[in-house]
């Protein structure tokens, strides 16, 4: 397994954001961001895995960095491999309590994910995490595992997400993206909703977006 990159903020770190990048992308990929972010964020750390490379279904099982393979997809949802999903949680989970474990309080680490990697956030903060979280921040994404059934603790009603989402998306259509932060206000969660005039990309103004989120959250 590679090891996650990295960034040290200037000051003590006293906060963290474990970033996830998409499909086929690399620890890598929000690297620049998470730079960015750290011109205002001076005691913020960043934590960049790496995704296992694996065969993907929907790519004709071509080889390339996933959280869990994809089998089938459509407009509106998602087959994917759950046990890979939840390797990826317990991934995500060692570096919670690492993060715990260096002296960061868990309620000042926040958990972001873009389009897979969200997914892979979304599932551990909520279905698998148990304790305080500083958020998760929700990138043009979706909860395949999200389901009528699911009862969130209280302490996992008490996670506030940030769900951000182009609205030309064509490769996580926004109503997927808009369905997870639904289920998570009908389940008590303080959850905003952002969407933004762009594809299933990342655009500079919801870069600002994230940095003021985070700097209310983590301050």
């Amino acid at each position: 397994m590679t090891d996650p990159l990295i960034l040290e903020p200037v000051g003590t770190a006293d906060a963290c954001v474990i970033w996830l990048h998409g499909l086929g992308a690399d620890r890598y990929d929000f690297l620049p961001v998470a730079e960015a972010l750290q011109e205002t964020l001076h005691t913020t750390r960043f934590v960049l895995p790496q995704a296992p490379v694996r065969a993907v279904t929907i790519n004709n099982g071509y080889q390339m960095p996933s959280w869990y393979d994809i089998k089938t997809m459509s407009a509106a949802a998602r087959a994917i491999d759950h046990e890979q999903m939840e390797a990826s949680a317990l991934q995500v989970l060692n570096l919670i309590e690492q993060q715990r474990d260096s002296g960061i309080d868990p309620a000042r680490i926040v958990l972001a994910g873009f389009s897979q990697g969200g997914a892979v956030v979304l599932h551990t903060a909520y279905l698998r995490w148990q304790g305080p979280l500083g958020g998760v921040l929700a990138l043009s994404t979706y909860a395949p595992t999200f389901n009528e059934q699911m009862i969130l603790s209280a302490s996992q009603q008490r996670i506030p997400a940030f769900c951000l989402h182009g609205y030309n998306d064509e490769v996580v259509h926004a109503a997927m993206g808009r369905a997870a932060y639904e289920h998570l206000r009908a389940q008590g969660v303080t959850a905003q909703w952002q969407e933004y005039p762009m594809g299933h990309q990342v655009l500079p103004q919801e870069i600002s977006d994230i940095g003021s989120w985070l700097a209310e959250k983590l301050r």
